[in-house]
Order: C-alpha cells, then structure tokens, then sequence
C-alpha cells in the first residue's frame, strides 16, 4: 500500500481524491474516459474512501504507539574501584536496617571514604539538610566528593503533615534542593528497592517508591551537571549484586535507569510498539456501568462520548463539583441523547470514605460498575527548586492516591472488564517543571503493573498531548508543540486507547513526538540512552551532532570576537544583547528577536529546562565557548545573560585573545593595507625580524630544528602546532 506520505506526485493526487471522494479529479488522474468506467469508479469511490480513511488513521495511530523494556546492559565485576568521599543519605528509622549496612559496605569496600548522614525523613527542612551537606564537602578536605547515595526512597510512612506523599519522596525532594543550594554537582544516584520491573516474572514490590523514579527524571533534567541516574536493586542483596551496584555507579556517565537483579544488569529504553501486524487480543466492548473520574473535563468527556457510543448503558462521572462543573449540563445533554443514563457525583477521589459510598450506592441501585477510567488529575508547573511538600500531595492526592483507592475498591472482590490509568509521558521521559506530576504517573504505572501481576485487569496509558483543551491548553500547549509534542486528534486518542484495551495493553505510551525537534534539545544536556533505540532519534542525533543550524562554533566565535576587539564599549553591549535576544527568539520558535524584552526574566518569556538548553546549544555556536547547560538560569534574563558573555568574550577592556591563525590574518590585513599606526615600515620589519629571531633563539635552547628546517619539513598542522607551543599558547 502506498502511505500516506508517499513521495510520487500521481499517487498523492491520486489518494488525495480519494479520501476527499473528488470523482472529478480521480477520472482526471485516471484518464477514465468511458461513461461506463465512470459509474464504476463513483460506486466504488465511498468504499475505497472508507478503506483509505480507515488504514490511515490505523498507522498514525500505530505511530503514536511506544513501550518501555529493559534490556540487558553491562555486567560488572568485583574491580569496580571507588574514590573520593561519598554522602549516603539514609532515614533514620532504617539506619540499622541489614540491608542498608550492605549498600553502605559495598562501597567502604571498594574504596569509598562514605560519609552517612542519617535523616528523619518525615521532618527534613531544606535549609538545615544545606548546611549538613555544607560540612561533609568541607570535612571531606583534599578528597573529592565522588558521588551522593541516596536511600532516602526506602521510608514508605507517610509524611506527618502531608499522608499522601511518601517521607522518603518529600526527603528525596528535600535533599535535590539542598544540593542545588550548596552549588554541589556531584553525581546524586536515587536508589529504590523494588520500584520497576524489568520483566514478567519480576515483580514490582514498590508503586511508592517509583514515585522516586518519576521525580528522579525531572533532576536529571533540570540539573543534568549534577545528576548520577536511577538505580533499582533487588530484595537480596549478595555479593554479585553489590558488585554490580558499584559497577553501575562507576559507568562511563552514559546510562542513568538501570536496575540490577540475579540475571544481571538492566537498562530501561523507550521503543516503538506499532502492533506490527499482529491480530487483536480480544474484542473489547464497554457494556453496562462505567466510572470516570475527572469526568466533566475535556479528556473525561471526551472518554464518555466514546463509551457511550461504543455500548456503555451508564456513565457516572466523578469531579470536585459534580453537576456544578462547567459544561456538566450540555455534557449530561450530550449523552443522554446518545441513549445513556448519565450519573454526576460531586466526589473527590482521594476521598476513599466518600468513593466507597458512591460505589455501594451504585451496587445498592443495581448497577455495578463493569470498568474505571481515572483520568483525574491535577498538574502543578514548578521547578524543583520551587516545588513544595504540599506541591506533592495536591498532585499525588488526585492521581495516585486516587488511583490506590479505586485499586482497593476494585480488587479480587469487584472484577472488572477495564481499569485504565490516565498517566502521562512526564513519568516516563519526564518534563522539565513538573516534577510532582512526573511523581504521580510514574505511581500510576506501577501500580498497573502491580495489578496484574496480582491476576488483575490494569491498562496505564502515559498520553502525549491532547488536542482541543485536553490535558494541557493555551500557553502550555505551544510549548509543548515547539519542543516537539504535538497535539492529538481527541478522536485518534480514543482509539489509541481501545487499541490498548483490545491488545489487554499493561503499560503504553501514546504521544505524537516530532523526535527531529524533541530529541536534540532533550539530549544536549547529557546523553539520553532511554530514546537512543527509536529510529527517528537515531537518524536525528546523527544529523545534529554538528553545532546548531551547521555553524562552525571556532568560525562563529573568532568572528565575534574580532567584531567586539574593534568596538566601543557601548556598541559591545549592543551587539550582545541583540545577539541573545536572537537567539531567545529562536529558541522559543519566534521569528524575531525584536519582540523580545531584554529586561524581561526568561520564565517570563515560557523559558523551561529544554528551552535553557536549547539556547545554551545555540550561543555556544554563536560564540564559540563551552556554556553552562544552567545558563538561561543563572543569567536570567537577555541582558543579564549578555553581561555574562561579554565577561566570558572581553578581557581588561578588549576581546579576549583570537586563536594564533586569526591573530596572523589581522597582521596581514594591516601590513596590506598600510595602516602602520604611525610607524615606519623600517620599524615594523625591525620587529617582525625580532619575533622570528626569538622563534629561533627558543628552538635552539630545546634542542629541536630551528625555524627554517621546521618550515621546511613540516605540514600545516605541525607547524601551527609548533607556533602555539613556542608562543606558550594551548
């Protein structure tokens, strides 16, 4: 079959017609001349229309389709050597725990000067765990810090103040931002103890702990300079395992999900999961009563039309307001005449007192519920440096607690036809200011994956963009599609979602990525192993690896520098500001750089992790330096960040030194065009002879050619070598 995208002229125009059913135009493309051969072809049209319509939304559906898997990564051995002090961050409740006095041994044995810090998990205050973390780097002394361990994932009790967020996630929380506050950049390696699962027979022990995980890819966004990885480890730990352990914290930087197990090392990967052929695992159907939670939202409506539609006799749809949500009655209306019974209920899900009221008054009524859809949810945008513990439970509340209270509702005792998951691709490749959200989906697809390890019905879908105000619109949804998430068809979207269903999908992500514009920004800061085996992003990092829009970054930044060298101080600033506001406007897919308010913060203008690194890659091409990836955030606005790059490009009140080949053209350029300064051309050559002469003098006393037999015998490359070396230049 010719796709969609098909490159021959004819046959685009020949399927253009088709799927618009233009008779006119496929006679025309046909060369159908006979009257007869008409009437065929506009009998058939509809049905080859339908035929067409439906194989292509079938591959682009396919295409949104992805999966994690773990495959098997590298093995270490008992040699892993470490070095330097290492800051393990252990609760304190489990400080004498055997199996945290494994971990810590494992790296005394290998090397490690550890240094325990021992915290109350449930009360840690960023400022205090600061100034702790303040004294182990001093006391550390001439040592380096090799790496931060944190075992802080391990407390499961729930936070004092705040029950639904786990202590040792609002610890981990706690101790990002103290190390953020005290400049550390240190590796800092998340550890949990049974929070994925790398395999069927591997069983997920921990949906809490894999909070760590979705909270974990956000640092290593945020802060890719000071992040380690992710690391799992398994219930017994022997030898071997602690072996690999260490070996894990000692790669080469490049991999940071792994998880160790008996068999060996893993390591996590997105990959396609087109259905590649294959027939459908059952024909699912809704019938009798389903449950939506965040029912009167964009995605839950959209999820009751479908339903509705598609056989369910009952909808109830859950939300904080109930009838009173915006839209409740046009909704109600809808599907009503869609011949379903439609059922409001002013219900938090958190609530599980109230929830279990809701589904008793629906058994009590005689109609059970035969299949949940919690797409509740709450999403609070924050940097992690600016996320709080009450940040966490808001979002944790609506979507995992809420989650853990229907999985309780709906276990062995009320089997169901369907218990899907809303997540989002935030836990499973995370997005830079959403840390808490990242948390909460990262649990729901734990706890999918814990259902049915259990003999339980679970799908969790970590959706992409929603188009037409689904889970995210207005200003947030032009982010994500100038980063390369593209909105979804609401309509496609339910069909992703019954394909998963019939497939009896466990886990899936469903996301419309143009990976040529994600892929780039989202590996600049570090490697991203977890994307590397995607096609797309294979052919996409191979055509990028050169500097941004093919500049050459030594070219870029000579030119620059001679263009300052020969401007006023005022006119540097100028050429500077306009410099980052051209690129700010580039980075944020504008057109141009006089829209953009150089006093104005970068938060302000939609800046976020990827955007920062984005314009990072973009000056370092422009200005031939090596900059921070925390550039955007430590210069905050364009004129600020153009202060800093004129320290960086101009010393002592000129540009900073142009490599020695740049210095030999701009000699030439002047002795060409006679401006001597005021010199005679008698005292120019007498000076150019004594340079040449000490080039001599300095070879002699090093015992190598002098400067002539070098010239001679050298090539390009070594005798610009050589002058570097002379003039005591790198």
């Amino acid at each position: 079959m010719v796709g969609p995208g098909a490159a021959d002229p004819v046959d685009a125009t020949f399927w253009t017609a088709v799927e618009h059913q233009d008779l006119d135009e496929l006679v025309r493309t046909l060369g159908v001349g006979a009257e007869n051969e008409k009437s065929a072809l506009s009998a058939v049209l509809p049905v080859l229309s339908s035929w067409r319509s439906d194989r292509v939304e079938e591959s682009t559906v396919a295409s949104w389709r992805y999966r994690i898997v773990w495959n098997q990564g590298p093995d270490y051995g008992n040699e892993t050597r470490l070095s330097g002090t290492w800051l393990v961050a252990v609760p304190s409740a489990l400080a004498s725990d055997p199996w945290v006095a494994a971990c810590v041994g494992a790296l005394n044995d290998r090397g490690a000067r550890v240094a325990v810090l021992e915290l109350d998990a449930s009360a840690v205050l960023r400022t205090d765990l600061a100034a702790r973390l303040g004294d182990v780097v001093r006391g550390a002394g001439a040592g380096t810090v090799g790496g931060v361990f944190s075992l802080l994932a391990l407390d499961e009790s729930p936070h004092p103040d705040h029950p639904t967020v786990p202590a040792g996630v609002a610890a981990t929380l706690a101790l990002v931002q103290a190390l953020r506050d005290t400049a550390a950049e240190s590796p800092l390696w998340l550890v949990t103890r049974g929070a994925v699962s790398v395999g069927v027979t591997d069983v997920l022990a921990s949906a809490l702990q894999a909070q760590v995980w979705g909270l974990g890819r956000i640092v290593g966004l945020e802060h890719p300079q000071s992040w380690g990885g992710l690391l799992d480890l398994p219930d017994t730990l022997d030898e071997r395992a602690l072996a690999r352990m260490a070996g894990a914290l000692t790669a080469s930087g490049h991999e940071d999900q792994l998880a160790v197990r008996p068999s060996g090392v893993f390591v996590r990967r997105l990959v396609p999961a087109g259905t590649g052929g294959s027939t459908v695992g059952r024909e699912w159907r809704p019938r009798g009563t389903a449950l939506i939670t965040g029912g009167t939202g964009a995605v839950g409506a959209h999820v009751a039309r479908w339903l509705v539609r598609g056989g369910a006799e009952h909808v109830v749809l859950t939300s904080r307001r109930g009838p009173e949500a915006a839209g409740a009655g046009e909704l109600a209306a809808e599907l009503t005449a869609l011949g379903a019974q439609v059922t409001f209920a002013a219900c938090d899900v958190a609530d599980r007192a109230a929830l279990k009221r809701l589904v008793a008054d629906l058994e009590g009524r005689g109609t059970p519920v035969r299949s949940v859809f919690h797409a509740a949810g709450t999403l609070t945008a924050a940097p992690l440096s600016e996320t709080t513990v009450a940040d966490l439970a808001d979002t944790l509340a609506a979507k995992a607690a809420g989650a853990e209270s229907l999985a309780e509702l709906f276990d062995q005792g009320r089997p169901l036809d369907a218990f899907v998951l809303f997540s989002s691709n935030s836990g499973v490749w995370g997005s830079g200011g959403h840390g808490a959200y990242a948390a909460a989906n990262a649990h729901l697809d734990a706890l999918a994956q814990r259902r049915r390890a259990a003999g339980l019905t679970a799908t969790s879908v970590a959706w992409g963009l929603w188009g037409g105000g689904g889970m995210v619109s207005g200003a947030g949804e032009e982010q994500l599609e100038r980063r390369g998430v593209r909105a979804m068809s609401p309509e496609l979207a339910v069909t992703a979602l019954h394909r998963a269903l019939a497939h009896d999908e466990t886990t899936l992500t469903v996301a419309d990525i143009d990976w040529a514009r994600f892929a780039p920004a989202f590996s600049s800061g570090r490697p991203r192993p977890l994307i590397e085996d995607i096609p797309q992003v294979r052919r996409v990092l191979d055509e990028t690896a050169v500097a941004v829009d093919g500049t050459d970054p030594s070219a870029a930044g000579s030119a620059l520098a001679q263009q300052l060298a020969t401007s006023s101080e005022a006119e540097r600033e100028r050429i500077l500001v306009d410099l980052v506001r051209h690129h700010v406007a580039a980075a944020l897919g504008h057109t141009a750089g006089e829209a953009i308010d150089p006093g104005r913060a970068f938060r302000d203008l939609g800046f976020d992790s990827l955007t920062a690194v984005s314009l990072r890659n973009r000056l370092n091409a422009a200005t031939g330096l090596r900059l921070p990836s925390t550039l955007a955030f430590d210069h905050p606005s364009p004129r600020m960040l153009a202060q800093y790059l004129r320290t960086e490009l101009v010393q002592d009140g000129a540009a900073a030194a142009l490599p020695l080949p740049d210095q030999l053209d701009r000699l030439e350029e002047t002795l060409v065009g006679g401006a001597l300064d005021g010199l005679s051309r008698a005292t120019v050559a007498k000076r150019l002879k004594a340079l040449l002469s000490r080039l001599d003098e300095t070879s002699a006393r090093s015992g190598s050619a002098g400067t002539k037999e070098m010239i001679q015998s050298a090539d390009d490359d070594e005798l610009l070598a050589f002058i570097n070396q002379q003039l005591g230049r790198s």
